[in-house]
């Protein structure tokens, strides 16, 4: 008796050990609690090994007690799995495959002239502000008018060189963002995480779309405020300069840019380069 409450004490530290690691590191709580599980499992499985040995059994008893074994690892196993974050292998593999065929074959952005693209913007941003002015002076009560991170069809007017429109530079923009998973740390129009990295809605307000575009290549050229910590530790990864084409980052850049929802506090960032 003695010697299985010693298994269960060192069962729950070690597995206590690994929740509590987890969650510092930041760690969803599916994860956390699916490595104390892990802990769980082995503490059972050495207490099991104390157990006296069973009688021999033959014939249909024992049959039966196989089939019934491996039933409820079946079960168990099964039920504990799809308690785990599940992914769909189609939709990672097409994620893969379209970064690597950028890879290859290009983008279709690269060519375009990226700098009159951004000049066009910012003369945009700008005749949103006039306009936003004259509402405001005229007493309508409006004030703001919709920016074209919550909608943007003003933006997506603007003619870009190649015969393509703005409105397709913000569509590849939106496509990088779900393709690098950049929602896994940032929080944006209200979906996403939030922890590992500050909240984008208002961060056409602080930075513009060069600015952007530095930090996503070099993550320490920029800090959040409130960030300290994970810009110290690096959370942002700097693999986008080379997994993302020049035009790829340039088109999230412009994107992002257009976010400037002043009711959500994105944290101010600090230049650190």
């Amino acid at each position: 008796m003695g010697k299985a409450m010693f298994k269960l004490v060192i069962g729950l530290v070690v597995g206590g050990g690994l929740w509590f690691t987890a969650k510092a590191m930041g760690f969803p709580p599916v994860f956390q609690w699916a490595f104390f599980s892990y802990a769980a499992v082995g503490t059972v499985v050495f207490l099991l090994l104390d157990l006296p040995s069973m009688k021999p059994q033959s014939g249909w008893g024992a049959a039966l007690s196989v089939l019934l074994f491996f039933g409820l690892l079946c079960v168990g196993y099964g039920a504990g799995a799809s308690l785990l974050p599940q992914f769909d292998p189609e939709d990672e593999k097409g994620k893969t495959a379209k970064v690597l065929g950028s890879a290859k074959s290009g983008n279709p952005l690269d060519p375009w002239k990226a700098d009159e693209v951004i000049q066009r913007a910012k003369e945009l941003d700008q005749k949103v502000k006039e306009l936003e002015a004259r509402i405001k002076a005229l007493g309508s009560g409006l004030a703001t008018v919709p920016q074209p991170g919550g909608a943007a069809p003003v933006t997506a007017s603007v003619p870009a060189p190649g015969g393509a429109s703005g409105g397709d530079i913000l569509k590849v923009g939106e496509e990088q963002w779900q393709l690098q998973e950049c929602y896994n740390c940032h929080k944006l129009r209200g979906d996403g995480g939030k922890k590992r990295g500050p909240e984008l809605d208002n961060i056409g307000t602080h930075l513009t779309v060069d600015q952007i575009k530095q930090k996503i290549m070099d993550p320490k050229s920029y800090m959040a405020t409130g960030f300290e910590k994970e810009w110290e530790k690096g959370r942002m990864p700097d693999k986008f300069k080379d997994v993302m084409s020049d035009g790829e980052i340039t088109a999230l850049a412009t994107w992002l840019n257009t976010f400037k929802n002043t009711a959500v506090d994105t944290p101010i960032p600090i230049k650190k380069k």
